[in-house]
């Protein structure tokens, strides 16, 4: 397997916070809420996992890093609703699929709950499996977990916070919110 050389990233403010994208040649590897220098021991030990080794560079003209800040820039001044970015995914086939369930399945403005994706994928005994495989999202608002509610309509477990995901589904002008409790 070819590993690359750098793993470039960036930074950049959104209405939700500071967001880090990191990239390489083939597309976007990730994109998290806070600071690099904040997630810099995650970053170094999901590397490790996937690379064995690799380096960060910042560069905020690597095409796939200024792309992503773009069109998240795009979706938040309301031009955009589907994104187009490269994603090279690293997670297990199941993970995978799920994220591709979120991306596919659940347009913007909607909302699923865990049990309505399990049954997208015709797994609906995998309620919990795929909670884990939205907890695991690398592509924070690109693939959309914000989506994803509780079966009883309530916001629950969103790795960025539920005010985040409050905000997003907001944004999104989703009118099913319920905050929860």
């Amino acid at each position: 397997m070819n590993h690359p050389s750098y793993l470039y990233y960036d930074v950049f403010d959104s209405p939700v916070g500071p967001i880090t994208v990191l990239a390489d040649d083939k597309g976007v590897n990730r994109i998290d809420y806070g600071q690099f220098e904040e997630r810099i021991t995650f970053y170094q030990a999901w590397t490790k996992r996937h690379f064995l080794r690799g380096e960060f560079k910042q560069d905020a003209e690597h095409q796939y890093v200024k792309q992503t800040k773009m069109e998240i820039n795009e979706y938040f001044s309301g031009d955009r609703k589907q994104f187009t970015i490269p994603l090279n995914c690293y997670g297990t086939s199941f993970q995978r699929s799920v994220w591709r369930a979120l991306l596919y399945k659940i347009p913007h403005g909607e909302v699923k709950s865990y049990k309505e994706v399990a049954e997208v994928l015709q797994a609906p005994k995998s309620v919990r499996a795929v909670g884990g495989a939205v907890n695991k999202n690398p592509f924070s608002i690109v693939v959309p977990c914000h989506r994803v509610i509780g079966s009883n309509g309530k916001l629950v477990g969103y790795a960025g916070g539920l005010d985040k995901k409050q905000k997003l589904l907001e944004w999104e002008g989703n009118p099913q919110l319920q905050q929860a409790k």
